[in-house]
């Protein structure tokens, strides 16, 4: 049996929660979560030992305890991305295949850092959405993809990944710039691409599922509702990564996602103008 260890900011949140199981299941038991550290204890819910009592793991007192003992690491801190970098460094420098939640960074800059951390080091490390693996989606892989207009739920800070990823793997090419076409209470962004395609996302309520329709480049519609098991899709993706240590996204394309969240932000601020986005790393 391979061992996991989780790095987290707390240990009681959801990811933390569903992918122990998930990960068992998923690879028949060759794979489980056994060692787990938390930088602190939820500031609502379970302490981190409760956690790990809860699901037979084994709490550690460092993240360098949980580097040494583990074959792979996932660093989760999924809702506080600001904490990837601190909590990356000791992973990224230990040459083991390393998952790190979405999203990946809290700017286009940091994101640059962790990836270059991790090759200096030699560390397989990789970052994606699991709406990515939406079978909807990869069902629209093959078209030429000229524009789509995008959907879904969630606040922009936490949730624009789950709509940036999908558009961004499915559209191809480079994003170079950004507007905001939202409000404050549902925000959107506009985002164009070097070869003047643009694409647009936007966040509704809770209640709004996670879909989008695109034009391909013959002119014909596709209206795509993700109604498909995607966790289920990424957590084998993620044990094959361990297993590979193949990266499941080209860490250029998740530098380009991390720019669109960061830049779309900042659009926020002057709605209506165009952003540039930079586009070499």
């Amino acid at each position: 049996m391979k061992k996991i260890g989780f790095i987290d900011y707390f240990l009681d949140e959801w990811h933390a929660e569903k992918y122990p199981n998930w990960i068992k299941e998923a690879t028949g038991g060759g794979m489980q979560v056994a060692y787990a550290y938390g930088k602190i204890d939820s500031p609502s819910g379970k302490t981190n030992a409760e956690w790990c009592a809860a699901h037979g793991v084994e709490l550690l007192d460092s993240i360098e305890a949980v580097v040494e003992r583990s074959d792979y690491l996932v660093v989760l801190s999924p809702d506080h991305p600001e904490y990837h970098e601190e909590l990356c460094q000791l992973p990224l420098r230990s040459g083991k295949p390393t998952y790190v939640d979405k999203t990946f960074a809290p700017d286009r800059e940091t994101a640059i850092r962790l990836f270059e951390l991790a090759a200096r080091h030699g560390t397989p490390i990789c970052s994606t959405s699991a709406l990515r693996y939406a079978a909807e989606y990869a069902e629209a892989a093959a078209l030429e993809v000229a524009t789509l207009h995008s959907v879904g739920p969630g606040r922009f800070e936490n949730y624009a990944i789950h709509q940036i990823e999908p558009l961004i793997a499915l559209m191809g090419g480079s994003p170079d710039r950004v507007m905001s076409i939202g409000t404050s209470e549902a925000p959107a962004l506009l985002i164009g691409f070097a070869d003047g395609r643009q694409a647009a996302i936007h966040h509704f309520g809770w209640e709004c599922p996670f879909a989008m329709t695109l034009n391909d480049r013959e002119g014909h519609a596709h209206t795509l509702k993700v109604d498909s098991d995607f966790f289920a899709v990424f957590i084998r993706q993620m044990a094959a990564f361990f297993e590979t240590a193949e990266p499941l996204v080209a860490p250029a394309e998740t530098i380009a996602i991390v720019s669109v969240i960061e830049y779309g932000l900042r659009a926020m601020q002057t709605p209506h103008e165009w952003v540039a986005i930079p586009t070499t790393a």
